[in-house]
């Protein structure tokens, strides 16, 4: 009878044989074919240190991206606070009030009033019964989210106002830094922010109790949610911003062009980008619903504008009256002066759309938004005196000059600079100290 073969255990290295696994049997059994023999895994020493230093020194980085990213935006606030200030201090007329109170003038009363008090249960009239503007006219975001502030601080209600203004104004600086940043390259974001807030001839809006900072700071980020394609979050800041400036027609104009880009990128129609669109639009109309339900009129909030402020959509006829008026006849500097600034907004606006600038990926939303701030404001019968203030988050035609002081020498780009600062910060406050009704 034949015997059977015994196999020797495999050696191991140093020639002993190596014992068998408990279960397993001594020679491995046929591999499936094209099956290789795994390698076995070595431990390398330090390799989760190393990990976590790598990811340590990624947040750094990321940390130390965002501090440059803040820099000029910061300084450019800074900056223009401190001349805004220093300009309405020197030019101020004491009979006139603090410079607390210039800042707190005209239309941020009307603001504090509906903070304090809410709003009217009517429409308000003259002593001799004629129709007047009241707070209805004014959207509430800004005023709600004022006496938020002043609860919280254990503040007055002008600080709180004040306080609201100038953190929305950063809001505003850091969302336009970004949006910019990603179209043009660092220098033109930093311009940008320059000229936004201290340079444009009303910039000192932004420092006021008025709502045009949180207004911008909501049109900017809803801007920046499209880029990213966040389109829930830009229909939210829409929504918002519609509750702050009736502008807000601007941002839901630009909102639905962005996704319309996005569903022609991806030739695809998807829910997000249209339930954005949709949400953006509702803001202001449903302020205006509820005041025609309070007043029992579905006009009641336009009777009132036109009642108060003589304020109609024209389609620029009154305005455009003005013009040579104010160019031709006129001998005063206020309406000279806004007329040819005015012009130069309109100029700068058409050369965004002209220039090089316009062929950037992904501009064509900050640029119909900034269009159409510009047709709002100067399609409207109010008064000639309130466009720059009107025009100030429009940010578009900023984009050009920004542009040009970026492609010139670092010296002469803050020459410049510094001189349209100067400028902005001593026109704005002069037009609130010697001409009141600029705001």
């Amino acid at each position: 009878m034949p015997q059977p073969t015994v196999t020797a255990p495999e050696a191991g290295p140093s020639g002993v044989p190596r014992p068998s696994a408990p279960g397993r049997p001594d020679t491995p059994g046929p591999r499936p074919a094209g099956q290789e023999p795994r390698a076995p895994r070595r431990r390398t020493p330090g390799r989760g240190r190393g990990r976590t230093a790598a990811r340590a020194a990624a947040v750094r980085a990321s940390a130390g991206a965002a501090a440059r990213a803040a820099r000029p935006v910061l300084a450019a606030y800074a900056a223009s606070t401190a001349l805004h200030l220093a300009m309405l201090a020197l030019l101020r007329r004491p009979a006139r009030g603090s410079v607390q109170d210039h800042l707190l003038s005209w239309d941020a009363r009307h603001f504090l009033s509906i903070a304090a008090d809410g709003y009217p249960d009517g429409f308000s009239h003259t002593p001799d019964g004629g129709l007047t503007g009241n707070e209805l006219a004014f959207l509430p975001l800004y005023p709600l989210v004022s006496r938020a502030a002043s609860a919280a601080l254990g503040a007055s209600a002008e600080a709180g106002a004040l306080v609201v203004a100038h953190l929305a104004l950063l809001a505003a600086l850091f969302a336009v830094h970004r949006l910019v940043l990603g179209l043009y390259g660092p220098r033109t974001a930093a311009f940008a922010v320059v000229l936004l807030c201290a340079a444009q001839p009303m910039g000192i809006v932004f420092a006021m109790g008025y709502s045009e900072s949180l207004f911008l700071a909501l049109a900017a980020g809803a801007l920046l949610a499209c880029r990213r394609e966040a389109w829930l979050t830009a229909g939210a800041l829409g929504f918002l911003a519609g509750l702050a400036r009736p502008t807000a027609a601007a941002v839901a104009l630009a909102v639905a062009v962005a996704a319309v880009q996005s569903a022609a990128a991806g030739r695809r129609v998807r829910w997000r980008p249209v339930a954005g669109s949709a949400l953006a639009c509702l803001g202001t109309p449903l302020y205006l619903l509820w005041v025609g339900d309070r007043l029992g009129r579905w006009d009641a909030w336009f009777r009132i504008q036109q009642a108060g402020w003589g304020t109609r959509w024209d389609a620029g006829a009154r305005f455009a009256g003005f013009l040579p008026d104010a160019l031709v006849r006129e001998t005063g500097w206020v309406p000279v002066s806004t007329a040819v600034l005015v012009l130069g907004v309109i100029l700068l606006t058409a050369a965004a759309w002209r220039g090089p600038g316009r062929r950037v990926p992904g501009v064509l939303p900050l640029a119909v938004y900034g269009t159409a701030v510009v047709v709002l404001a100067l399609g409207q019968s109010n008064y000639y005196h309130c466009k720059l203030r009107m025009l100030a988050p429009a940010v578009l035609f900023l984009l050009p000059p920004a542009r040009a002081l970026a492609a010139a020498r670092p010296r002469t780009a803050a020459g410049l600079a510094a001189g349209a600062a100067l400028f902005g910060t001593w026109y704005g406050a002069s037009m609130l100290a010697t001409w009141p009704y600029a705001v």
